[in-house]
């Protein structure tokens, strides 16, 4: 032992040395760094904004929700017209005879009457004989029929009024829409909705948000709140979190697009600006390949300022 000590101030000869507690150094490190962390993880993170359900929005806007639920009624809806791969029709965005969504067609089919009305009250009506009458009038009613209910109670909604949570419209031609409305607005106002909707059919584990998520962009209280909270594409929300907190940054390159002529205006922005980005990241990744532009560097040779020689 006396002999490596020996051998060790011959290797160090001419070094200052001193003891050193790594295992000490590195708890003291975590534990500042970790309080720092804290400190501006408190004063500078995101808000922690409630999660929007069908509960919450039908108990905050019951009126914005009844007129939701009768469109998916109808099928005249957002979801019900969109076209693949939702459901049948022309594609939502194209260029030209481009349409990415008309290749994989009505890939994952949305009844939205059925889905979002129909069937959850379905699985009520068999303890409510009045919610089951109402199911068996809308369902043997003729197409027209139907449409001219719907048309008479939205219509009606316009001028509707609250008490205790529920919707009232003027008497009316409506068929069964009121006892249907009633009943599902109680669904959604209690929470069941929300988990009939998130439940797929031989699946455990409730994580597919489609459902409730196409039923709440279907009406105006989702996306009043995403503009409340700076999170529309005019108001550069790809690359917001809630409020005017910066989120994924990096997605300012698609975001700009989006303030810009013609894309601003365009309704199939979100397609051409997905291609067009396409298109730059591979331009960028052949750049090596590309006369002229990979001789750019050579001939304007910023990259000597930035890797010159230190004297």
């Amino acid at each position: 032992m006396k002999a490596k000590r020996m051998d060790q101030r011959r290797y160090y000869r001419g070094v200052s040395m001193a003891p050193y507690d790594l295992i000490k150094e590195a708890i003291l490190a975590t534990i500042v760094v970790g309080l720092v962390a804290l400190g501006l993880a408190t004063v500078f993170s995101s808000p922690d904004e409630p999660s929007v359900t069908i509960k919450s929005w039908s108990n905050a806007d019951p009126v914005d929700f009844v007129t939701t639920a009768v469109a998916e009624l109808a099928g005249t809806s957002d979801t019900a017209s969109y076209g693949p791969p939702y459901t049948e029709g022309q594609p939502g965005q194209a260029i030209g005879p481009f349409a990415p969504a008309g290749i994989t067609g009505d890939s994952m089919h949305i009844d939205t009457a059925q889905l979002f009305v129909l069937g959850p009250l379905g699985t009520i009506g068999g303890g409510d004989p009045a919610v089951a009458a109402a199911i068996a009038k809308w369902q043997s009613a003729t197409p027209d029929q139907q449409q001219s209910w719907a048309t008479n109670y939205t219509d009606a909604l316009g001028n509707a009024t609250l008490a205790n949570g529920a919707v009232a419209v003027a008497s009316g031609d409506y068929g069964p829409i009121p006892d249907l409305m009633t009943a599902e607005l109680k669904l959604a106002q209690n929470g069941t909705l929300d988990g009939i909707l998130l439940t797929s059919p031989g699946s455990f584990y409730q994580t597919n948000y489609s459902a409730p998520l196409l039923f709440m962009g279907d009406g105006g209280y989702l996306a009043n709140l995403g503009q409340a909270q700076h999170l529309e594409g005019d108001q550069w929300g790809m690359m917001n979190e809630t409020g005017q907190y910066p989120g994924q940054t990096w997605l300012w390159l698609f975001t700009f697009w989006y303030q810009i002529p013609p894309f601003n205006t365009a309704d199939n922005a979100d397609l051409v600006i997905v291609l067009l980005m396409g298109a730059l990241t591979a331009i960028l990744a052949l750049v090596p390949f590309i006369p002229v532009v990979r001789d750019i560097p050579r001939w304007v040779p910023v990259h000597k300022l930035i890797w010159r020689r230190q004297h």
